[in-house]
């Protein structure tokens, strides 16, 4: 049973962020139940190790205390995620939260093709961050340009990917499981990907399963954390 004083030595608390939560969301609501549950002060810190998209579930490391120290750390550990495309079709988000913009044709597309597709993404890469995205230019996040209708020029960047394995084909669908460094944005490769295999492609799903040795079958959802605070003050009284 975690102390008052174990929260702000330092924890590292393995969360699995739901589908519609934002990861300040997520947040919030833990440090919420932590002062009201365990009579944390309110100032008292607390954050997460690596946003999670709103229309993404899974892993998020939480710190708090002094522990809050190892967010970059954390952050820059090799991440693994799994998810599906959608092939030929594009959106301008690269995900669902954003309509279709834009249709291709995939009778081209099969096995042999996209196995072989897949090579291209291994190793380094350059990758452009999708436009609706937090990055900032010029002060403001793409994705408010992206909204206000303002075209952007957008830099890319050098990202890794570590492994990239094709799990299920059910055209217009494709599982996949990658594992990349920090800062890869798994819509990107959703849409580059499609682009190579000279259709389209946009992103329908998204699991975070690893950060590091972290795994998310260590982790818990917020209401099950909140009610167990609430079990471990019963019983300590």
């Amino acid at each position: 049973m975690l102390t008052q004083e174990d929260y702000l030595n330092g924890q590292i608390l393995l969360i699995d962020k739901p589908l519609k939560w934002s990861s300040f969301q997520a947040v919030n609501k833990l440090k919420y139940a932590l002062i009201n549950k365990m009579g944390l002060p309110k100032k008292f810190k607390i954050g997460h190790a690596g946003t999670l998209d709103p229309l993404a579930s899974g892993l998020l490391l939480v710190c708090t205390g002094k522990f809050t120290k190892r967010i970059s750390e954390l952050q820059g550990q090799a991440k693994e995620y799994t998810g599906t495309f959608f092939i030929g079709a594009t959106t301008p988000s690269y995900d669902l939260e954003t309509e279709i913009d834009q249709t291709f044709p995939t009778e081209h597309i099969d096995e042999a093709l996209i196995r072989e597709t897949v090579k291209q993404f291994l190793g380094e890469i350059d990758q452009k961050p999708p436009v609706f995205s937090a990055i900032k230019k010029d002060g403001v996040r793409l994705y408010e340009h992206a909204r206000a209708g303002v075209e952007v020029e957008i830099a890319s960047r050098k990202t890794t990917i570590h492994e990239f394995e094709i799990t299920r084909i059910a055209l217009p669908e494709i599982d996949f499981r990658v594992v990349c460094s920090k800062g890869t944005y798994i819509r990107s490769l959703a849409y580059d990907f499609g682009k190579a295999m000279q259709s389209g492609s946009h992103l329908t799903a998204l699991r975070r399963t690893k950060i590091g040795d972290y795994d998310v079958k260590n982790a818990v959802d917020v209401t099950y954390f909140e009610q167990s605070l609430g079990l471990d003050q019963a019983s300590s009284e």
